[in-house]
């Protein structure tokens, strides 16, 4: 391995995710950001366009939220949120309660998406419990799904998904469905909760993109159905908006394309802008008030150290502010349609199964990638930053990027998968 010192030495020491240590490619070293660019140690320029897993949804070192950070860094950087509170913190709540549909109006901070998931199972879990029903101990969850990497989280991810599997017999088993896209699938699973609702506390789903299991579409009927199921039965409704929600789909959270008001939604990746680590699960009026009692174990009890991290949530602030005062979701339907029109000769490519585009979310699916490090490698050589997975290759760029940076993007893709040999795909 040839770079910095610091490569040289921290390589011997560090424990990468979701690789092979043995044989991944070795990571590139990033020096800077900007806008849309990821400068490298040798001074190479990567056009990005997954945005840092979906985050940056701003582009880089935006001015307003870096101003944010630097005063909050000077006021106070962090307070414990056990018997105090900060003002970016509440400031924040009030902000996401007023953006969000119907009464979410209660908001608990925590550090990561998985953890905002694991808190909302809890809290479904809970929200029973505290009423005297002790059974409803399983969530219902969908195949394609993903919710994070954490122990609960695990369980209510596509069982089948090879990321995962080898923990099954580990994990809780809770039930796995297939999603209500049609007539028969939404029957089915209407017969499966009339036979087990009694232990069912919540259905979880990521609302129009199932994104780790593929970046798979699906309608606003479909959530439509679920809320309908869900009330029918009488289970709550968990949303998944870490990846959707702050514009992803074309509106700022996926669920108002079904008008729908789901009991619980958890928040994370974009609530920064991709700046520091956050995340929120925020719940209706009626799930907050079956924790309200004289018995202290009716609380919630969960409480990550750095929950509600003061300089993280003036940069949640900040983003919320470029959201209201920047075209944001006029910039993400701009790039829906040109991905439309540009990814779309991918599909006449060998091995490419469809294309497929929504909000500010493209994807090229192949029929399967066999050498998926001389893919990313050659993507490298075009001089972009994308990481395809599984058998997908797809573009999740911030919402600021020019038309240009885009056609780059698209070009590369082009090329790449219409000049690997029939070995590489």
């Amino acid at each position: 391995m040839c770079g910095p010192e610091w490569l040289e030495r921290g390589m011997q020491h560090v424990w990468l995710p979701y690789a092979q240590m043995q044989t991944a490619l070795p990571p590139l070293p990033a020096m800077r950001t900007q806008g849309c660019t990821i400068t490298l140690a040798d001074g190479t320029e990567l056009l990005d366009g997954i945005a840092s897993w979906w985050t940056a949804c701003h582009g880089y070192n935006h001015p307003h939220i870096r101003a944010a950070v630097a005063g909050q860094l000077e006021r106070m950087p962090h307070v414990m949120f056990g018997g105090l509170v900060n003002e970016p913190a509440l400031t924040l709540a009030s902000r996401l309660a007023s953006l969000l549909p119907g009464d979410l109006e209660r908001v608990f901070f925590t550090d990561s998406g998985s953890v905002a998931v694991e808190v909302a199972m809890k809290m479904a879990i809970q929200y029973w419990l505290n009423q005297g029903q002790t059974g409803r101990t399983r969530l219902l969850a969908f195949r394609g799904g993903y919710h994070g990497d954490t122990m609960a989280t695990m369980a209510v991810c596509d069982p089948e998904e090879g990321m995962h599997g080898l923990y099954n017999g580990a994990l809780p088993e809770h039930f796995i469905a297939d999603l209500p896209v049609d007539a028969a699938s939404t029957a089915a699973l209407d017969a499966l909760l009339a036979q087990h609702a009694g232990s069912i506390a919540a259905i979880i789903t990521e609302p129009l993109v199932q994104g780790a299991g593929g970046m798979l579409f699906h309608t606003p009927q479909v959530l439509r159905n679920l809320r309908t199921l869900a009330d029918r039965h009488g289970v709550l409704l968990i949303l998944d908006e870490i990846f959707t929600g702050f514009g992803r789909t074309g509106t700022m959270f996926a669920c108002e394309q079904a008008n729908i008001v789901p009991d619980i939604i958890t928040l994370s990746k974009a609530l920064t802008g991709g700046t520091m680590a956050l995340a929120a699960t925020v719940a209706r009026r009626h799930v907050f008030e079956a924790f309200l009692s004289d018995d202290p174990l009716h609380a919630l009890m969960h409480g990550p150290t750095f929950m509600a991290n003061a300089m993280a949530c003036a940069c949640a602030n900040a983003s919320l502010d470029l959201f209201a005062t920047e075209p944001r979701l006029q910039q993400v339907a701009r790039i829906e349609a040109q991905m439309r029109t540009e990814l779309e000769p991918c599909r006449a490519l060998p091995h490419v199964v469809d294309v497929r585009v929504m909000g500010a979310i493209g994807v090229v699916e192949l029929d399967r990638i066999r050498d998926m490090n001389a893919l990313k490698t050659a993507l490298i050589a075009q001089g972009v930053w994308v990481r395809p997975f599984r058998n997908i290759v797809y573009l999740t760029p911030a919402f600021t990027i020019t038309p240009v940076e885009l056609s780059r993007l698209a070009t590369a893709i082009r090329t790449v998968l219409g000049g690997l040999l029939p070995d590489q795909r």
